[in-house]
């Protein structure tokens, strides 16, 4: 755990998953990034992980994204390579004494699955329910139209059945740009990825930690020539790094790496050729 001000800031492990590292690092070569970040296995995947973000205070317990789901077909839970056998998001956050009704918010970065798919649970009788039902759920306005009318590009990302029922349940709440949403939590809108994704940075007293989402998915991705064929606009990709790095390294912000199977956060700092990882953090240790 690490203290910003007044919040109590955790990582939530949700599970384990792989996606291809072509896909993951663009028009960068495996020998470039194999190096970089890790190995593929033999269907060039690489290690992946899905890291929520637990913020709590006196008034709030806070929760930024949710992980992939278990309601995927065992199809497609194949072919992302998604384990549960070691970290799932009601486990993670019981190990840290939180309990599903205790969320009071829900920010969600973005809807592609992989970050919304623990939202939502299905009940006894086969209904589609919010697994945080006394929390709000934050997505931005435009991103939601996006999510509802994709691009070819990312359609295959988006899972209704797993945002919609927190709109039918009345629990989502629709941002409209960047602003404060609590005291010392900002949103920062980027677009290269996705339309509307929405960064957290949270700032008090001169400290900062920063969740990207998947601007940067993992410490691999801090340099401006690494990023997604994922992303929908990967030269937006690159000027929202560009515009985002010197105040990383100048304020010392703290990164988190949300699909980073093998760190948690670091400082970014600068390098000979530019903006690259520093110094790596831990912020929550799980035993082994």
């Amino acid at each position: 755990m690490i203290e910003i001000g007044s919040y109590r800031i955790d990582l939530v492990e949700t599970c384990r998953f792989g996606l291809d590292g072509g896909a993951m690092f663009g028009v960068v070569p495996k020998t470039l990034w194999q190096r970089a970040y890790a190995p593929a296995d033999d269907k060039n995947r690489i290690p992946m992980a899905a890291k929520a973000l637990l913020i709590r205070s006196a008034e709030r317990t806070i929760l930024v994204d949710t992980g992939n789901s278990p309601l995927m077909s065992e199809k497609e839970q194949e072919i992302y390579g998604i384990d549960f056998s070691r970290y799932t998001i009601d486990g993670s956050l019981q190990a840290l004494g939180v309990a599903q009704t205790d969320i009071t918010d829900v920010i969600l970065t973005h809807l592609h699955f992989d970050h919304v798919g623990g939202a939502v649970v299905r009940s006894a009788t086969g209904d589609l329910l919010p697994r945080f039902p006394n929390a709000r759920h934050y997505v931005q306005r435009d991103h939601l139209v996006w999510a509802r009318q994709p691009s070819v590009k990312d359609r295959a990302s988006f899972i209704p059945e797993m945002y919609e029922p927190l709109a039918e349940h009345g629990l989502l709440d629709l941002i409209d740009g960047p602003g404060t949403l609590f005291p010392g939590i900002e949103l920062l809108p980027l677009h290269g990825h996705t339309p509307f994704m929405q960064g957290v940075l949270i700032s008090e007293g001169g400290s900062h930690l920063f969740y990207p989402a998947d601007l940067m998915p993992t410490g691999a991705h801090v340099p401006l020539p690494y990023g997604m064929a994922y992303d929908n606009q990967p030269l937006v990709t690159i000027a929202e790094k560009q515009e985002l790095h010197p105040r990383m390294i100048d304020e010392g912000w703290t990164v988190v790496f949300e699909h980073d199977a093998l760190r948690q956060a670091a400082r970014v700092v600068a390098g000979p050729r530019g903006a690259q990882l520093g110094e790596e953090i831990v912020i929550t240790s799980y035993a082994e």
